[in-house]
Parts: C-alpha cells; sequence; structure tokens
C-alpha cells in the first residue's frame, strides 16, 4: 500500500471489535514509532501512558467525548469500545512546541495502526483532570489527547464535500460513517509555475 492508500484508510474509527485485544507490544511498537519523527526545537516534550487492560480502558473510556457531531449517540456501546489506548501527555515547560509535535506523533500512531490492520480516533475532548487523576499522571506533564485503538468495527466512507458546504459527518441507515472532504480545487489557492 502506497502513503496515499495508506492516508486514505487511516480514518477516526469510533467502533472496534471489543473481542479482539491488543498486546503491550503493538502499542509500544507504534509510541517508538512516533518517537522517530520531527520535534519543533528538537525538545521531545511527549510522554505517553499505554493500556491494553481491560479494567484500566474501562476507567478512561468515561473521561472521554465521540462524535460531537452525532448528536443522539453517547459512544460506542459495551462490545464495541477501544482495546487499547495511547494517552499523549505534554511537558509543560514546553507548551510552545507541544501541538506541533503532537499532530506530527498522533498521525503518525494511526497510519502505522493501519498499516496493521488496526484503526484508532484521535480524541481531544477529555475530561483532563480527572483523567489525570484516575492514571496519577505525573504533574509536570497536561494530558494532550488520547488515540483509542481496536480492530475496526465499521466502515467509513469519504465523500466529496456538498454544494451546500455542510462538513458534517453523518452516519446512514445502515451505520456507514460519511465523512465529506473538500477537493484540491477549493483547498489550492494558487498554482505558480506551468501546469
Amino acid at each position: 500500500m502506497n502513503l496515499r492508500e495508506l492516508v486514505s484508510r487511516t480514518r477516526s474509527f469510533r467502533r472496534f471489535y471489543e473481542n479482539h485485544p491488543l498486546t503491550p507490544e503493538t502499542l509500544e511498537d507504534l509510541v517508538d514509532t512516533a518517537r522517530l519523527t520531527a520535534s519543533a526545537a528538537n525538545l521531545q516534550p511527549l510522554r505517553y501512558m499505554i493500556s491494553v487492560d481491560a479494567q484500566v480502558n474501562a476507567q478512561i473510556f468515561p473521561h472521554l467525548a465521540w462524535a460531537a457531531y452525532l448528536k443522539d449517540w453517547d459512544g460506542p456501546e459495551e462490545g464495541e469500545r477501544p482495546t487499547g489506548y495511547i494517552v499523549i501527555l505534554g511537558d509543560q515547560r514546553y507548551t510552545k512546541t507541544s501541538a506541533w509535535d503532537l499532530g506530527i506523533a498522533a498521525q503518525t500512531i494511526l497510519l502505522g495502526a493501519t498499516e496493521l490492520g488496526l484503526g484508532g480516533c484521535m480524541i481531544g475532548s477529555i475530561k483532563k483532570d480527572t483523567l489525570a487523576m484516575t492514571l496519577e499522571a505525573p504533574e509536570d506533564f497536561e494530558i494532550l489527547m488520547v488515540i483509542a485503538l481496536g480492530r475496526p468495527k465499521e466502515k467509513i466512507v469519504l465523500e466529496r464535500l456538498g454544494e451546500d458546504g455542510d462538513i458534517k459527518y453523518w452516519r446512514d441507515e445502515k451505520g456507514v460513517h460519511h465523512v465529506p472532504k473538500r477537493d484540491l480545487d477549493s483547498i489550492l489557492l494558487r498554482r505558480f509555475g506551468d501546469r
């Protein structure tokens, strides 16, 4: 699979086969790959906590908000919840650079998961203070994001953005998740040089 295919398949999956366990080694490998990516000023401010433990996962789950555009959906039901989590924390001494590193690391983790036949979802809507207490996170580190991981249990289809410009994703009657995307001409503001 080339990079474009890998990126196209790397979606925000929110339903998983909960009976498909992940191993700590799988999550460690994903973090280890993210560790190799670029870092602003090479400060490397990110730290990670991983869980594939069902009891810990159950403690993480209530601190997360899922799919804001799906107003009648509170997140995956039991049996469809993630079997692994990677919690990304930032060293508070380097808050000016953490955001750049966070995006690079999180996308790298999801690309790696996709390559393994897994799926995930970057979650930024988090009850950070209570999750930090639950996980006994070090005081000098702020929870920046949680990546939910597992074997995907849903189909996601990319759609061309409609003429109405509505960017909200939706689910159809069969549970297929549709994600509208702007086309290249609408995001490419100028072209310089010959075409």
